[in-house]
């Protein structure tokens, strides 16, 4: 049986596996699905439907699964999705989808989500990102693998960040974020590649210099669009670590920062 704070209350809707331990005076709704492992510290809520994998951490006064917050919500059945291994800290809030978005508010594995942060309803979050204090995603945001914001950053909704992209502290990005770039100031601009990051996640000095060289081609060139993608795709023939700009190029929808 899971372990249960005698202050917390379990909806008898939820489903939780036999090692999930709940805290004082958390509230755990139903049609909540928690994994193995998972823990709940106390004051925390967590409303349904919520499927969440194993071994994640909702820290004190979270509120995660709650409704979206959009005015065109009437009570439709949604659905947030959460991988395991995830870190929600204090004051965190994660809202389910809505149905104009999909129904589905999603979140992978390992990533870490600091104190007061927001993930807005149909946002899509992948692996291994962190949001550091007070950032937040508008709706249905896109953050691809390996993203990082820094605190007090802000996305619009409907905006994509490519892989490995650095978002400043207080930086606002309006428009899509290509792969490996960092972002600075509100409005966001492109302050140049994520050096240091891909040195942390094992990326070779030649490769850096080949994200660099495809930045410049991105954003140096005075090439348009398409001609930039097409050499990019040219480049990544020979220089794979340029494939995340060509995946993600086909992608954009409101225009890269600049």
């Amino acid at each position: 049986m899971a372990t249960v704070h005698p202050t917390a209350i379990v909806d008898s809707g939820a489903e939780l596996a036999a090692d999930v331990s709940v805290g004082a005076y958390s509230v755990i709704g139903a049609g909540v699905v928690m994994g193995a492992g998972c823990r709940v510290g106390p004051h925390a809520v967590i409303l349904g439907p919520t499927r969440m994998g194993a071994g994640n951490e909702v820290w004190q006064f979270a509120s995660i699964g709650d409704i979206p917050q959009d005015k065109k919500f009437g009570g439709e059945v949604t659905l947030l999705e959460i991988g395991d291994r995830n870190r929600f800290r204090e004051c965190c809030t994660v809202n389910r989808g809505t149905l104009a978005g999909g129904g589905k508010t999603r979140i992978g594995s390992d990533n870490l989500f600091m104190a007061y942060t927001h993930v807005a309803h149909d946002c899509v979050v992948g692996n291994h990102c962190v949001l550091a204090n007070y950032a937040g995603l508008a709706g249905h945001v896109e953050l691809d693998d390996w993203v990082i914001l820094g605190g007090y950053a802000g996305i619009h909704q409907f905006c994509k960040v490519g892989i490995h992209a650095f978002l400043a502290n207080n930086s606002v990005a309006t428009r899509d974020v290509p792969p490996y770039v960092m972002v600075a100031g509100s409005p966001g601009e492109p302050k140049g590649v994520n050096a240091e990051g891909l040195k942390r996640r094992g990326f070779t000095t030649e490769q850096i210099t080949n994200i660099k060289g495809a930045y410049r081609v991105l954003y140096r060139s005075g090439l348009k669009l398409t001609e930039a993608t097409a050499e990019l795709a040219r480049l990544a023939a020979a220089q794979p670590e340029l494939r995340a700009f060509v995946d993600f190029l086909p992608r954009v929808t409101r225009s890269l920062v600049r």
